[in-house]
């Protein structure tokens, strides 16, 4: 299993962190589901808008093919970050997740 890491800071003096959580979640994930080889993602957020979005990949290809879709997404939400997000992909040594 392979991921991707995306490290980000949302504007809340403009925009609410809800607000934000819910946009992602009805306007970027159902077409990030659909994409081959997609297992999951964890979205993580302070009260501050500091944020962590980590995406699970069945192989290393298939995070490097949604990375057009990644980028759109960051391009959709630019005017709610405080600084551009930072993105690195991970091989995913251990997982234990939450049921």
């Amino acid at each position: 299993m392979y991921s991707r890491v995306t490290l980000l800071e949302i504007d809340t003096l403009r925009v609410d962190v809800e607000d934000v959580l819910h946009e992602f979640e009805t306007r970027i994930l159902p077409g990030v589901r659909e994409m081959p080889g997609y297992e999951g993602v964890a979205v993580m957020v302070t009260p501050e808008g500091k944020g962590m979005v980590v995406s699970f990949w069945e192989t290393e290809e298939d995070v490097e093919a949604s990375a057009t879709l990644a980028a759109s997404a960051v391009e959709e939400f630019v005017t709610v970050y405080r600084a551009p997000p930072g993105r690195e992909h991970y091989r995913v040594a251990y997982a234990e997740m939450p049921r």
